[in-house]
């Protein structure tokens, strides 16, 4: 999954996978959670907010199912790429 780096609030990163729909964020504190069920319009509208971080809390947080991926997972790879990789 190809995240996204910005700075808002806690937000430094924000990925998303349309076919899994599962978007992916990266906290700043290195924690990396992945919430499911979440719509390409979710998606968009955090992506391209001017404040990532109030639409994240507001629209996303609370919403969709979440799960803790790593405590400290580097921006960019994802540690369940391994697993199901295609390669």
């Amino acid at each position: 999954m190809e995240m996204k780096k910005l700075n808002s609030g806690k937000l430094r990163a924000i990925g998303y996978d349309a076919r899994a729909r599962i978007l992916q964020v990266q906290l700043d504190d290195g924690s990396m959670l992945q919430y499911s069920g979440v719509g390409e319009e979710s998606w968009r509208r955090l992506s391209s907010s001017g404040s990532a971080w109030s639409y994240y809390r507001d629209n996303i947080e609370e919403e969709f199912t979440v799960k803790r991926v790593s405590a400290n997972a580097p921006v960019g790879r994802n540690p369940l790429d391994d697993l199901f990789s295609d390669s």
